[in-house]
């Protein structure tokens, strides 16, 4: 712990700040002012919007502290961001909003996975990622775990489908490291630490004990405490701590559970963490009416369901509209049904056959349209759960253009849930809210609904006014909580004095004086005097284009984006397309103009198109597809011409590229680069590659194979390999690999006619070139038509890349082509046909974007398994961003991307380093320092005979 003297104002004003960079304010904090920047930060998942007069990042907490006593000096309030998937507005601000994400990932797991600590920027997924190993997770279980941060989770008190209010992020806290308002920083997990705080903050460590004495002192005041946090509530302060906790750092620490970034800054937190439950058995039951399904709650729980997630009749309805609906509910002709997505966890098989056993006679004798029926089938749980978590997707990804998607959340005593629900349901069909759905976690009295709504139109905004007011009065009359998982924020900030009472609040109020009395720490979150402030900032979202309109802002896509640490992600290209409309359509051409200058380079140049972002995104949006578009229309003619001459002679272009890179390792790496440097100079960086010297010389032509037995499969030979060759002498490369490996197994394998000059056609796609993408389509599906026989045959391709871009281009072809990644072929065909002869020790494997996307991750992995004793797949790997030319011609963009997967790679040797892709293996190999192969390079080494 330190005192206020620790940190040192920003050296640099904040009006000095230049407004076309970022520039280091501080020691730690690096700040900008940039439109761009600016734009970017501002949007979170909820439906408000705040423009920042400056966004910074800070690494470590005396980068905080620095920008605290910054911002104090200038007046300017602070926000803490990190995820930004909180739904009610509390990660936005008018002033310094101070990104701290990009700093703070490390996680620490301790002995047995008992414990975790972990810094704000790591997301929920990360921090389970590196317990699971120990069969432990966090508590909290938040349905955004995979873009969440525990920064998040903590500022929100966070919860989710399973932990009720026992796992919840308040009840397994066991410390944390806080920065408060003046820059002092607590460490509540230290031996002394409430001595210490004593010490070096006498005021709040005396303060919070007159708070606790003065509540303790008021026997109807602790009553209303006991019943307001005996359920899931995110309403206001967690001012149990001051009936939970006998010491003033303690009470600190759990008041800072759920304080929303209001009262102090928290760098770190450790947690108890709980077991993972492997055994697991999942079923839908289906009532005839809400009464029903409410009415089974007590039996269900009382027997241990560990969730029971409820679905109205809306829902249904929405969820039979869905591609891959179970039988349960597309049999079901809905007429006020009402359904319960239920589990049973067990820690063993027995022990989940006990509970099967147990339950099965209460499930026999509910009210159900159809029979029950669990599964721990893994692909039936995930058809169910898809059910529960494609409603937000259906609903909010069919919203009207313009509109907002609000996601709330309440919460009732659970024998109140039934009248709750009657009533919402009558609410949202009196205010004209069609097509709304409610669902939630039943078994605590949680419940979500979805509602669209206009922001920019003056009926709308009164409806969702008088909407709102008929809400709080429904669930505080019913006894509950306006609150429940998402957090106070701005939208219930005003009526925290209605729910609590003028005693409680007045509490809360002094709690925030005493540990944020300048007002610094993130204005108008949690307190909030104004009445109306809940309808100030509202977003407004201006239609632009398909991809940019069906986006919630949600920000599912940022991790998985490679580009996230160096310009944009998904979610930021998306919201500064909207931002700069919205700026055209008001007349303010400069800071239109100001935005698409910029994001040039940062939205289109960096953007890797790996596809990752649509896996992750609840409304299926492919920013990689939007990128590619403009770069199509931003493309001059002559550029669209000259590649379409190069798909009609690919051929000799490709080993054209081969040769360039073989002559260039003859010659002295600075005079390439030099050279390199200068046609950048001249041409741009978008349209010449950068020489590195551990780039490897050409590669070899492709093979013709015309095989003497009936042929297994096709192979398409990925014109990568011509031109980069293998790093080492005597590497075979992954086509000859294949082909070695095929000839051992016995397995024939036949090459289309004029193999050398095809290509999968994803340079061409990956620039947004139509015109020679289509020329190279022309060419390819007619020969791999021959040669697959009309489609009888399998096309086996032998780069993860080139795989996804055959299977792009083949999409839709007459007959049908069935194209397989060569990791999976080998695999399923190959594989129990081989020997190993010469085994390792330890393996590391760098998926890619493309194998998963492809699904073939596990093969890779498969075929590393049998080779060696041990395989890692680090856990911070990520796409590499190479992208085919990507990473030659903006080098900074993989080494930005690479940075944690290397960092993590080299700390420990590896007798191998392996990959599915050329370029990505090349990525890999520049990130590392260690030479990274093909998996089948790897295997057909390891199946050699011996001499």
């Amino acid at each position: 712990m330190t005192g206020t003297d620790a940190p040192s104002a920003p050296t640099t004003p904040l009006e000095a700040l230049p407004r076309d960079r970022a520039e280091v304010w501080a020691d730690g904090v690096t700040a900008s002012r940039r439109d761009l920047d600016r734009h970017a930060r501002a949007h979170d998942a909820s439906h408000y919007l705040l423009l920042p007069q400056v966004v910074a990042t800070a690494r470590d907490a005396a980068g905080v502290a620095a920008a605290l006593a910054g911002a104090s000096a200038r007046g300017l309030p602070v926000t803490f961001r990190s995820g930004g998937t909180s739904l009610s507005g509390q990660a936005q601000s008018d002033g310094l909003l101070l990104d701290t994400r990009a700093g703070f990932r490390r996680v620490d797991v301790g002995p047995g996975g008992l414990v975790v600590t972990a810094q704000p920027g790591a997301t929920v997924r990360d921090v389970n990622a590196r317990l699971a190993r120990h069969g432990r997770r966090l508590g909290p279980d938040p349905a955004s775990e995979v873009a969440c941060t525990v920064g998040g989770v903590v500022a929100n008190n966070s919860s989710g489908m399973a932990c009720g209010t026992t796992e919840n992020t308040y009840r397994t806290l066991r410390s944390l490291v806080a920065v408060l308002a003046d820059g002092t920083v607590v460490d509540t997990g230290a031996p002394d630490a409430d001595e210490r705080l004593r010490a070096d903050r006498p005021d709040v460590h005396a303060g919070l004990l007159a708070l606790r004495e003065r509540l303790l002192a008021d026997p109807a005041a602790v009553a209303e405490v006991r019943r307001q946090f005996s359920m899931k509530n995110t309403m206001g302060y967690g001012i149990n701590a001051f009936l939970d906790h006998t010491s003033a750092v303690e009470v600190l620490a759990h008041l800072l559970v759920g304080s929303e970034g209001t009262l102090a800054f928290v760098a770190e937190a450790t947690f108890d963490t709980v077991p993972v439950h492997p055994h697991v058995a999942t079923g839908l039951l289906v009532f005839p009416s809400l009464a029903a399904a409410t009415g089974a709650l007590p039996a269900l729980v009382a027997q241990g369901v560990a969730t029971a997630e409820l679905l109205d009749a809306a829902a249904l309805v929405v969820a039979q509209g869905l591609s891959d609906v179970p039988p349960e509910i597309a049999a079901v002709d809905v007429d006020g049904h009402a359904a319960l997505l239920v589990e049973l966890q067990a820690a063993t098989a027995d022990g989940l056959a006990a509970a099967r056993e147990a339950a099965a006679p209460l499930l026999a004798s509910l009210p159900l349209t159809v029979g029950a029926v669990l599964t721990s089938d893994p692909a039936g749980r995930a058809a169910l759960w898809h059910v529960r978590k494609g409603l937000y997707t259906a609903v909010a990804g069919a919203r009207p253009s313009g509109t907002t998607a609000l996601l709330e959340d309440v919460v009732v005593p659970v024998d109140a849930l039934l009248p709750t629900c009657e009533r919402l349901t009558r609410l949202l069909d009196e205010h004209g809210y069609e097509g709304s759905v409610i669902f939630g976690h039943a078994k605590d009295g949680n419940l979500h609904f979805l509602v669209n709504e206009r922001f920019d139109d003056p009926a709308s905004l009164a409806r969702y006014q008088r909407f709102t007011a008929d809400l709080v009065d429904l669930v505080l009359a019913a006894g509950g909580s306006l609150k429940a998982e998402h957090g106070t924020g701005r939208i219930m900030a005003p009526f925290v004095r209605l729910q609590y009472g003028d005693v409680l609040y007045a509490l809360m109020v002094e709690v925030k004086r005493l540990l944020d009395p300048g007002g610094l720490l993130n204005p108008g979150v949690v307190i909030e005097p104004d009445a109306d402030a809940w309808l100030h900032h509202l977003k407004s979202v201006p239609p632009v284009e398909a991809e940019v309109d069906r986006c919630v802002e949600c920000g599912y896509c940022e991790p998985a984006c490679p580009s996230k640490d160096l310009t944009l992600t998904p979610r930021q290209r998306i919201v500064l397309r909207r931002d700069a409309a919205a700026a055209r359509a008001a007349g303010d051409e400069g800071l239109a103009a100001s935005l698409e200058r910029d994001y040039e380079y940062a939205g289109l140049q960096t953007c890797a198109v790996d596809g990752l972002c649509a896996q992750a995104c609840p409304v299926d949006i492919n920013t990689g597809d939007l990128v590619r578009r403009l770069r199509a229309e931003a493309a001059p003619a002559a550029l669209d011409a000259g590649w379409a001459v190069a798909a009609r002679h690919w051929g000799a272009a490709s080993r054209a590229g081969g040769a360039a890179l073989s002559a260039a390792k003859v010659l002295p790496a600075p005079i390439v680069r030099a050279t390199t440097t200068a046609a950048r100079a001249v041409l741009g960086a978008d349209r010449v590659p950068s020489y590195a010297a551990e780039l490897p010389g050409g590669g070899r032509r492709r093979p013709t194979l015309t095989p003497a037995t009936e042929p297994a499969a096709v192979l398409f030979a990925a014109c990568i390999g011509t031109m980069f060759g293998p790093d080492e002498a005597g590497a075979p490369g992954a086509t000859a690999a294949l082909v070695a490996l095929a000839e051992r197994a016995g397995v024939a394998l036949v090459t289309p006619e004029g193999l050398g000059s095809l290509c999968c056609g994803t340079p061409w796609k990956s620039k947004g070139l139509a015109t020679g993408h289509a020329a190279m389509a022309s060419r390819v599906l007619p020969a791999l038509q021959r040669a697959t026989r009309g489609g009888v045959l399998p096309v086996v391709c032998d780069a993860a890349s080139c795989t996804e871009g055959l299977t792009g281009t083949a999409a839709g072809a007459e007959p049908a082509l069935t194209v397989v990644d060569a990791t999976q072929f080998v695999a399923d065909h190959l594989l129990d046909r081989l020997v190993v002869t010469r085994r390792l020790g330890s393996v590391v494997v760098h998926p890619t974007c493309s194998t998963t996307a492809l699904g073939t991750t596990g093969a890779m992995v498969a075929l590393a398994r049998a080779v060696a004793d041990e395989v890692v797949v680090p856990d911070a790997w990520g796409c590499c961003a190479y992208a085919g030319d990507r990473g030659l011609l903006h080098p900074e963009l993989t080494a930005s991307a690479t940075a944690r997967e290397a960092a993590e790679v080299v700390g420990r040797a590896y007798d191998a380093h392996v990959s599915a892709n050329r370029t990505c293996e090349l990525g890999m190999t520049r990130a590392t320092g260690r030479p990274y192969q093909h998996v089948l390079e790897l295997l057909e080494i390891a199946t050699r005979p011996l001499p």
